[in-house]
């Protein structure tokens, strides 16, 4: 078990967190973002991807498609670390080391060795991770944090392998390209619960289990509102959002941040489902080993989101890094199953 997801080439990479607001109408409820207009620009165009202005493999290798690109772009840093084959979701930022992290339409193209055929564009529109101040704990970033966004991307691979990964970004009208490798595994040997199978019935902490303890479970400062249920009690009676977090001990700033998602998409899906946080680490210590929830669902990384229908069968899956829309969209998932 991993103590934290890595940041490729960010040792001190912060990660913010996002939300929505308090509206009841199913509609998205997608926050206002960061304080800063200018940013909150960037962030639009980057969340709208047009394909049209990205080229075509056309018999390429990546390497010449990359050649074809108008230069070489800022660092590619991945919030994900298990890629199925099956359902393959690449998340990632982009980092410019003089300007910091850039946000621009992007896409992700990907080739199975040097001479293989290339797949892809596929788009990878920016996903918000700023949530309303109501909503944002201290472990997570403030109005000022320039880090507001997670590229996320769904690929199609050609099976198993290593992949090289080229993403091509569109920065002030010149098309830049920035690179990274991935291991794909065979979705069989997948050991986490997937789409349609049934989640596992396991308790989860609760302020009763705790005996009132709250700091006992939650490292979330303030400690949030979602130990309320254990999940076997709920499980295949009505949907849950399940997140397996610990925002203190996750140096890499993911984990906090997707708790804040959950508390205030809470605030809006909350008399529909159940919201369930779970802590890691067994009294809330590294060297403790994991809590028996994560066990039980087999997770080699953390954080990780399952939202599960009212049958009791995992509706969608999200590993590392993710944001609001990405959240809103699993549980949809699970209220319309």
């Amino acid at each position: 078990m991993r103590r934290h997801l890595l940041i490729l080439g960010l040792s001190a990479a912060t990660l913010a967190g996002c939300g929505g607001d308090s509206s009841s109408d199913g509609a998205s409820v997608e926050p206002r973002g960061p304080s800063s207009a200018a940013l909150r620009a960037k962030l639009a165009e980057a969340t709208s991807v047009d394909l049209a202005r990205f080229p075509k493999p056309a018999g390429k290798t990546l390497n010449e498609l990359s050649q074809s690109l108008d230069g070489t772009g800022p660092q590619v840093a991945l919030g994900t670390s298990v890629f199925p084959d099956a359902r393959t979701r690449l998340a990632f930022g982009l980092i410019d080391e003089q300007t910091g992290f850039v946000y621009a339409p992007s896409v992700v193209y990907l080739a199975k060795g040097e001479s293989a055929r290339v797949l892809g564009p596929f788009p990878a529109p920016a996903d918000l991770l700023v949530t309303d101040p109501p909503f944002r704990s201290r472990q997570t970033a403030s109005e000022k944090d320039p880090f507001s966004a997670i590229y996320d991307s769904r690929v199609t691979v050609d099976g198993p392998g290593t992949y090289n990964v080229l993403v091509a970004s569109d920065i002030n009208g010149k098309l830049i390209g920035s690179g990274t490798q991935i291991k794909v595994v065979d979705a069989k040997a997948d050991a986490v619960p997937d789409v349609g199978e049934r989640a596992p019935s396991v308790k989860t902490d609760t302020v009763a289990s705790a005996g009132g303890d709250l700091a006992a479970i939650d490292t979330r400062l303030p400690p949030d509102d979602q130990h309320e249920e254990s999940l076997d009690d709920v499980l295949g009676k009505k949907p849950v959002a399940l997140v397996f977090s610990t925002p203190q001990l996750c140096e890499s700033r993911v984990c906090g941040p997707v708790v804040d998602i959950a508390a205030q998409l809470k605030s809006t899906y909350g008399d529909r489902m159940t919201f369930i946080h779970q802590e890691v680490y067994v009294e809330n210590s590294f060297d403790k080993g994991l809590r028996e929830p994560l066990k039980a669902f087999n997770l080699p990384s953390e954080p990780w989101l399952f939202t599960i229908d009212a049958r009791g069968r995992v509706a969608e899956r999200l590993e590392g890094s993710f944001g609001f829309r990405g959240f809103e969209t699993a549980i949809k998932k699970a209220l319309e199953a």
